[in-house]
């Protein structure tokens, strides 16, 4: 095969990736790593992933600081906690001390204690069905444990609600 149509095909791969990235991000901004494994998924070549991926970070269409902070707000709005968004921001791939940094600026406790307010207020009456106080308070620990609140947080939403006596104190974790 002669040199110029060895470039060519080269090229033409290249471009195509380039391409299918662009379409993947249309949609909605991903993370650099989202972006490298959808592409793997659809049989690129390494050189022709980091070319493309390389081109989209230069003209700024990826950008793991943006993707971040929208991906933050969007679960902060769904009445998910600090630790749940850290989990979640994992699983895009968005890890490191940039990104924790982002975290923080964006969710600070006050926001953590109103979102755990505004989601227990949302689901109130799922747990107003227990007539056990102690289960009742159970059930509202793992619900909001389980959306990534703080035990601080969940403690004094807790007490708030007159769920827990001071000398019985916060459900451990089993």
């Amino acid at each position: 095969m002669p040199e110029d149509q060895f470039d060519t095909k080269i090229d033409l791969t290249r471009k195509s990736a380039l391409n299918t990235s662009l379409r993947i991000l249309t949609r909605r901004d991903h993370s650099r790593n989202e972006l490298v494994l959808k592409l793997k998924r659809r049989g690129f070549s390494k050189d022709d992933i980091d070319y493309a991926v390389s081109s989209c970070e230069q003209f700024d269409y990826i950008n793991d600081k943006r993707t971040a902070q929208v991906y933050i707000r969007q679960l902060k709005r769904k009445g998910y906690g600090k630790k749940r968004i850290q989990l979640e921001l994992n699983k895009k791939g968005l890890k490191g001390s940039r990104i924790a940094g982002i975290l923080d600026q964006s969710v600070s406790e006050t926001d953590e204690r109103e979102g755990a307010e505004r989601i227990l207020k949302k689901n109130i009456k799922r747990f107003k069905r227990e007539k056990d106080r102690l289960r009742r308070r159970d059930k509202i620990y793992r619900f909001l444990n389980a959306r990534g609140f703080s035990q601080g947080v969940i403690a004094e939403i807790l007490k708030r609600y007159g769920q827990v006596d001071p000398s019985e104190g916060v459900p451990e974790r089993r």
